[in-house]
């Protein structure tokens, strides 16, 4: 797409002049074109042409081995991008205007504000229901919080404290629901009746939604009051939560890193305290990434236990990795409490791809009484090799638990993780990232280790069969060559074929912990290092693997933070070499550097197999009670 808009821009002279409009031969990747062009002015005055190939092929432009998608439609804009900037504009604006609107929400939190702000979910759920406390009350508290938040760390996208006023006014929540009154933050992905849900793509900017989806409608007859929606990367595939329409969200705890994606600025708010209950979704570790960077709690449900219709995504028909919504909250109680009132809620009843599996407190009660439970340790994906940081961490919560009596035991045998990571990768972009860049207009910026993915899956082939003989076999990095090698759009046959092999690898690790490891539950680090710096995913984007691994073959996972970085026990030891490690390694590495990430959040990961939610919950909660007074501390409320 940008060798067509480029060559078209061309012919037009320079980048600051108009598009002339007609049929014209251009040169696209070595070969030449004829395009139809349609030119016009935006409101801007820069010239904006219609793009496509006027060509008998309507299925693909040959581009020396690559294939390129014909374009339809496809706006390319002189130098300028101004319906891009006009449209970023608009929403920043509409941000800010909403923000300054709400004069009650501004100022210190009050004595009786402090309270809300200090209670549990389940105890302002019973206030409400027993009239201690209004809803409206608890709105006031939190809507303060979100906003400075906000000011802190830029995790909001729309604003919707000044309509939940209106529905807590009109009987459109219901205050007899096990949420009764509570503010719930939701990823900006999920569809709420009257705002945008544009996933940091200026082209989704004022598609409003008519209706609230499934999700919503279910929060609302639970009694909570979805107040605002929180910030995510354009495209939803990176670990920073950054684009043009809404800007960048910020760490809490030290604002040079990233808060976490895909879902970072729930991340963000929930650490800050800007909230106690929050909703994002998980395709390769994103409610679980932003929890182990910002210091939260979160649950990463199978798939079929949590609705999930009705939402926007960047890569909609994607089903080979499938996403999944899914709870994240500022305390552990919060999670299980949260988890235990949406399943009651019978989500099957809202959305069609949910399990009618209800809550089973047997499952979960069970795992809390059990004198000695089996924890599996697994140290390693095989790929990158957790950082000190991660490795203090693990240890810290092996050894509570092996303190408490529980039988803790180091893992091994288990099917090639590496395996996971690649196959993952293939299958999460079959089509080439031609979805995720169908949204993005000219002049937009992409998240950096999503424009390597998109860059490398169109190279003609002879340059990418070179540059995999080179990192195989003159950089000698097989790690890397295997993830490169084959990366492009897929055709049915070769889909099918990677079904094949996802499913036989699930059935080997359904064998191995069946047979094998027989564990309860299974304690790993949440990812190789601690938060990333901005701008970081250009190297790392590939440093997913210890979260990746449980989405393919559909695990339930969770994120427990234990401790912080601390400058001199999470060093680098003196024998560390950078050019020793694969290229997956070098790039997780490249970033970490425990002087400069000291007081950032670590994590620990709890796994159970697939539809375990209460089970996980309940090894959550005894990791966190076996810590005792040396839990992790939360960020104070300013």
């Amino acid at each position: 797409e940008g060798c067509i808009r480029g060559a078209v821009l061309g012919a037009a002279g320079c980048a600051d002049e108009k598009v002339v409009a007609g049929v014209q031969d251009v040169v696209v990747c070595g070969g030449r074109h004829r395009v139809d062009v349609e030119a016009g002015d935006d409101d801007g005055g820069s010239g904006i042409a219609v793009v496509s190939l006027a060509s008998s092929d309507n299925d693909k432009v040959n581009t020396g081995g690559a294939e390129l998608p014909r374009i339809l439609g496809y706006k390319a804009r002189s130098g300028t991008g101004g319906l891009h900037r006009r449209d970023c504009k608009l929403k920043q604006n509409e941000r800010t205007q909403r923000i300054a609107e709400l004069t009650k929400y501004h100022g210190a939190f009050t004595a009786s504000e402090r309270q809300v702000l200090d209670k549990p979910v389940e105890e302002l759920v019973q206030d409400v229901q027993k009239e201690i406390v209004q809803p409206i009350d608890i709105l006031r508290a939190y809507g303060k919080a979100a906003l400075k938040a906000q000011e802190k760390t830029n995790c909001l996208t729309e604003i919707m404290i000044g309509a939940c006023e209106g529905w807590l006014a009109d009987g459109s929540i219901n205050f007899k629901g096990p949420l009764a009154g509570i503010p719930v933050s939701l990823k900006d992905s999920n569809g709420v009746a009257g705002f945008d849900s544009t996933l940091g793509y200026s082209s989704k900017v004022g598609n409003k939604k008519s209706v609230d989806g499934p999700l919503v409608r279910l929060l609302k007859d639970a009694g909570a009051v979805p107040y605002v929606k929180t910030n995510l990367p354009i495209t939803l595939l990176s670990f920073e939560s950054a684009n043009d329409v809404w800007g960048r969200t910020t760490n809490p705890h030290n604002s040079k890193y990233s808060a976490g994606g895909s879902t970072g600025g729930e991340g963000a708010l929930l650490a800050f305290g800007g909230g106690r209950i929050g909703i994002g979704s998980d395709v390769a570790g994103s409610v679980r990434a932003p929890a182990h960077f910002s210091g939260i709690y979160s649950l990463r449900c199978s798939i079929g236990r949590w609705p999930k219709a009705g939402a926007e995504t960047s890569m909609p028909g994607q089903e080979g990795v499938p996403s999944i919504f899914s709870p994240m909250t500022r305390t552990m109680g919060d999670l299980t409490y949260f988890t235990e009132a949406m399943i009651g809620m019978k989500p099957w009843k809202y959305d069609h791809s949910v399990h009618p599996i209800p809550w089973r407190s047997d499952i979960f009660d069970g795992i809390k009484k059990q004198k000695v439970l089996k924890v599996g340790i697994l140290r390693s994906d095989g790929v990158i090799d957790p950082s000190p940081a991660c490795v203090r961490a693990l240890d810290k919560a092996a050894d509570a638990l092996r303190a408490q009596g529980h039988e803790v035991v180091e893992l091994s045998g288990m099917p090639d993780m590496y395996e996971a990571l690649e196959l993952a990768s293939k299958l999460l972009n079959s089509d080439g990232c031609q979805t995720f860049e169908s949204w993005r207009r000219p002049g937009e910026w992409v998240d950096p280790g999503a424009a390597q993915m998109s860059y490398y899956a169109y190279l003609p082939r002879p340059i990418k069969w070179i540059y995999n003989f080179y990192v195989r076999y003159v950089r000698r990095d097989p790690v890397w060559a295997g993830i490169l090698e084959g990366w492009g759009p897929k055709s049915a046959y070769e889909q099918w074929k990677l079904v094949a092999r996802r499913e036989a690898y699930k059935a080997r690790w359904h064998e191995w912990w069946e047979k094998e490891a027989k564990v309860d539950f299974i304690l790993t680090p949440p990812n190789a290092t601690p938060a990333v710096p901005h701008d970081a995913m250009a190297d790392a984007c590939s440093s997913c693997g210890y979260t990746f691994l449980w989405n393919l073959i559909d695990y339930t996972a969770g994120i427990v933070p234990i401790t912080h970085v601390d400058r001199t026990l999470d060093a680098l030891p003196a024998s560390f070499s950078l050019r020793k490690l694969n290229g997956v390694a070098r790039g997780a590495y490249m970033h970490y550097d425990a002087d400069a990430m000291h007081g950032l959040p670590v994590a620990v990961q709890v796994v159970g197999k697939r539809l375990e939610e209460e089970k996980v919950l309940a090894a959550m909660e005894r990791v966190e009670e076996a810590l005792g007074d040396d839990k992790y501390q939360l960020l104070a409320i300013d």
